[in-house]
């Protein structure tokens, strides 16, 4: 009985091992979002920790309070690294609720994005968002933290189900 137990478990990990790959019911780990006002703003990076002196996309949504997406906003974004202003993006009239667009991270580490929406009576609102970026080993470190957490389960799964199945027989 304990073996059929074994090949069960070893399947159940082999069927859902791809379907973890493609799970994205979390946040993002590089996004956050703010509301001032009437206006609340996401923006998020992809890849999720973008890697120095590489392209990373960054995704932006700008809604109301009931999350509807504006038709249309201004907006110009200076970039921070250790409290010093190290790019910027001129305001720009964007269509739409959504705006994704290029972006190279020179250093590794934290910067800060300060975003200025631009209402229609000129008045600017400034959000700041804390955006991170790792070097290559960054991605081991994830790893090594999830194949722990696996390992435990695992670990826990081999101990106690067999011993709750005995105790249930019995």
């Amino acid at each position: 009985m304990w073996n059929v137990w074994k090949t069960v478990l070893f399947a159940l990990l082999v069927v859902s091992a791809p379907l973890l790959q493609s799970a994205s019911g979390h946040a993002l780990f590089n996004s956050a979002e703010e509301t001032i006002g009437d206006r609340r703003i996401q923006i998020a990076t992809d890849p999720e920790i973008p890697e120095p002196n590489k392209k990373s996309k960054i995704l932006m949504r700008v809604t109301d309070l009931e999350l509807n997406e504006v038709p249309k906003f201004t907006v110009g974004i200076r970039i921070f690294y250790d409290n010093v202003q190290v790019d910027g993006i001129a305001p720009q009239t964007i269509d739409g609720g959504h705006w994704e667009f290029d972006y190279i991270f020179q250093r590794s580490g934290n910067h800060i994005f300060r975003v200025d929406l631009y209402d229609d009576a000129g008045k600017i609102r400034t959000f700041t968002f804390n955006m991170g970026t790792q070097n290559p080993f960054g991605y081991i470190f994830i790893y090594v933290i999830a194949s722990g957490a696996i390992g435990a389960a695992v670990l826990f799964i081999y101990i106690y189900v067999p011993k709750r199945l005995k105790r249930s027989r019995l």
